[in-house]
């Protein structure tokens, strides 16, 4: 057990960073974060004791990084992997093999399809003969997307009939075409595992989409939704037991007349559980924290008779006087400097009691 009053160190300097720190303030722990922009960039740092601005390969900087923390976790996947294995860090919680299999969307769909998890049909794409190939066996529609690093929509293309892919500037990196799923709604399983195995699930939210982007996470879900939670959760249970997994894990998926297909997981907190700060009895953030350093789990059930998570997105974070007149209303903006378009500036939590 890591005992409060010591350093957890946190890589990347986002807005889970940012609530990951917080949490971790009210459990008695610092926060020592590390990330490659400024640290007057970073919205994680104005919550957190100490910043380290490196890039994620810079061996030296996360060797002397790490010296300083107990443990280290992360919000942002996308970290060198050879650089977390030269270093040898076994305090890094999550471990590292659930980064090497989540940060390929290729090696995770092939590791739940081994687990019995139903992911989309796909097949990889290195060529212009590649896609042609998939799409010949897996049909159109269609997305393309990037095997690495592509989230909120950005690094994917849909294809809804092979005439949209000629002519097509393929991006020079490993790709990965998938057919489109026939769903009627969108749910995540998120759960928390400490490392005695113990696992807990938070209430399945319905998750909606606009221009990629999460919208809205209302819980509890709709009870088609709820039907199809068991099967998935069984599955999410296995990802986290192979991977041997320590703090929050999310798994996306769709619900469709024949099951629930997986979609993507994500080895960290999730935008879908931003809802549990309010609308539970333990924070995915706080959980997370007390699963990477040996604590007891916290009890996830509802807090309330209902919730919903609203993101706000560029210029909608500029309405805060009028949510805040909203009583019921629970205001989360995250500090980011510049409202752009597609940007998450902040989110808002409605309970109905």
């Amino acid at each position: 057990m890591i005992e409060p009053g010591a350093t957890i160190g946190i890589l990347g300097g986002g807005q889970l960073g940012r609530m990951i720190a917080v949490a971790a303030a009210q459990l008695g722990y610092h926060c020592h974060i590390y990330a490659p922009e400024p640290e007057s960039a970073s919205v994680a740092a104005e919550v957190a004791l100490r910043y380290t601005q490196g890039e994620y390969d810079d061996t030296a900087a996360l060797a002397a990084f790490a010296a300083d923390c107990a443990v280290v976790t992360y919000e942002f996947e996308n970290v060198a992997i050879g650089v977390l294995e030269r270093l040898a860090l076994d305090v890094v919680r999550p471990s590292v093999k659930a980064l090497v299999t989540a940060q390929d969307r290729m090696n995770e769909k092939t590791f739940v399809t081994d687990l019995g998890g139903k992911p989309a049909p796909f097949a990889a794409v290195d060529s212009a003969a590649d896609l042609a190939a998939a799409m010949a066996r897996i049909g159109t529609p269609g997305i393309l997307k990037t095997r690495r690093d592509g989230y909120d929509g950005k690094g994917q293309w849909r294809i809804m009939h092979p005439a949209n892919a000629d002519g097509l500037d393929l991006p020079g990196q490993p790709l990965i075409y998938e057919g489109f799923i026939d769903f009627f709604a969108e749910f995540s399983v998120i759960a928390c595992r400490g490392g005695d195995g113990a696992v807990r699930f938070w209430d399945s939210a319905r998750n909606v989409h606009e221009n990629g982007i999460l919208a809205t996470s209302t819980a509890p879900a709709p009870a088609e939704v709820l039907a199809q939670v068991p099967e998935a959760r069984a599955l999410a249970a296995r990802v986290a037991d192979a991977l041997d997994y320590v703090g929050v894990l999310t798994c996306e998926f769709f619900a469709t007349t024949d099951g629930p297909v997986f979609n993507e997981m994500a080895p960290r907190v999730h935008n879908s559980g931003h809802w549990t700060i309010e609308g539970a009895l333990t924070s995915q953030f706080e959980n997370h924290v007390r699963a990477i350093c040996g604590l007891p789990l916290g009890d996830t059930a509802l807090a309330a008779k209902g919730v919903e998570m609203r993101n706000l997105i560029g210029a909608a974070a500029n309405d805060w006087a009028a949510i805040l007149a909203d009583p019921a209303s629970h205001l989360h903006l995250y500090g980011k400097a510049e409202a752009r378009e597609g940007r998450k500036m902040g989110h808002v939590t409605r309970l109905t009691l």
